[in-house]
């Protein structure tokens, strides 16, 4: 386990698992790293790729060595005429125990919702790795928290959640873990120097991965679902606005809905289609008959109701009044009480300058 920081002269940042030749006390090997941070809570977390002008940890198979020992590493130099140190550390520890994990995030989607409980699916393949995960906390990424609860038998691989609140089926679920790493054992004496001239410029050790790829001519085809799509939404069509018919009557003139000739056109099919009621001489007669008595309810409910606003009104004004007369009752109480306490207040002080006065004659005279 080392300490190590990329050289200011390296042109790239370095990257996990690519190998370096590193210069250690009087060896010369060749070793996979992992580089990794240490977290405040004393997590051992992996990157991928070293931090810029800051030092991060290192850990790597090689020969024991005591601490505060410094190294230098270097990357693959066959084929090149010039080399740049790569990168320079110290060694801090050495410990096999060392654990470090990489943070692994798992995606599902709930298919049914309830009030703060939802079903997810996606997230696992069977109820087995369910169950591993039960109790385990999930978010959402609108940031609501919830909890894995039990997989339901049904769909394998799907599971019960309860949430802080609820959920829509747009949200996306996830889970944080952590994923333990086992770092490579791979240690290889680099000897190149000791060799003659010509077999020292056919050497080559471990080649990076981006190297191998690149010998090879292999590119890495993107993932078609992780482009840019272009985005397709339909358009909303809102309803139209409908006005109560009370609320047209109170409305002023000029807000009331003016009818137009397009609004009040109708399909002349139907039109044809509409039978005319004719009613006869005693139907229309009821008919008037019954308007009137509408007519006549609407003029007293509306009179009852002037009547009942006006009483309530009135009703307001009296209770302010009754208010009024009990606060200035109890400000004439206030003052009666306070004035008798001030007498008595008074009193008691005139008594005890009397006492005093005799107490201090007494001493007098003695």
């Amino acid at each position: 386990q080392v300490r190590l920081k990329k050289h200011r002269w390296h042109r790239k940042i370095l990257k996990s698992k690519d190998p370096l030749i590193i210069s250690l006390g009087w060896r010369r090997f060749q070793t996979i790293p992992y580089y990794f941070i240490q977290d405040h809570n004393m997590r051992h977390r992996l990157l991928k790729y070293t931090p810029q002008h800051m030092y991060c940890h290192a850990i790597f198979y090689g020969p024991i060595t005591p601490q505060n020992t410094g190294f230098v590493a270097v990357q693959q130099t066959a084929g090149k005429t010039d080399f740049r140190v790569t990168a320079t550390g110290v060694v801090l520890d050495l410990d096999k125990s060392t654990k470090i994990v990489k943070k692994l995030k798992l995606i599902g989607t709930p298919y049914k919702i309830f009030k703060k409980t939802a079903f997810i699916k996606g997230m696992f393949n069977t109820s087995l790795e369910v169950a591993k995960f039960q109790g385990a906390s999930i978010r959402t990424v609108s940031g609501i928290r919830g909890q894995i609860k039990k997989f339901v038998k049904e769909h394998p691989g799907a599971f019960r959640a309860t949430f802080e609140d609820k959920i829509l089926l747009s949200d996306i679920i996830f889970l944080r873990a952590w994923l333990p790493l086992q770092v490579p054992k791979f240690y290889t004496p680099v000897t190149n120097l000791l060799m003659s001239i010509e077999q020292k410029d056919q050497w080559q050790g471990l080649r990076s991965l981006g190297q191998i790829k690149r010998d090879m001519n292999i590119r890495n085809e993107p993932n078609i679902d992780s482009l840019y799509k272009p985005i397709e939404r339909k358009e909303r069509v809102f309803r139209p606005l409908q006005i109560p018919t009370q609320l047209q009557h109170d409305l002023p003139f000029h807000l009331k809905p003016k009818l137009t000739e397009n609004t009040t056109m109708k399909d002349p099919i139907e039109e044809k289609q509409r039978v005319a009621v004719v009613l006869e001489p005693q139907e229309k007669k009821m008919a008037d008959i019954m308007k009137m008595f509408t007519t006549v309810y609407k003029d007293r409910l509306k009179a009852k109701q002037k009547t009942q606003t006006n009483r309530n009104i009135q009703h307001q004004k009296q209770q302010k009044i009754q208010e009024l007369k009990r606060l200035q009752k109890n400000k004439q109480l206030k003052k009666v009480v306070y004035k008798k306490l001030g007498q008595m207040e008074s009193r008691k002080n005139k008594k005890n300058i009397r006492h005093e006065k005799q107490t201090n004659n007494d001493s007098i005279d003695e």
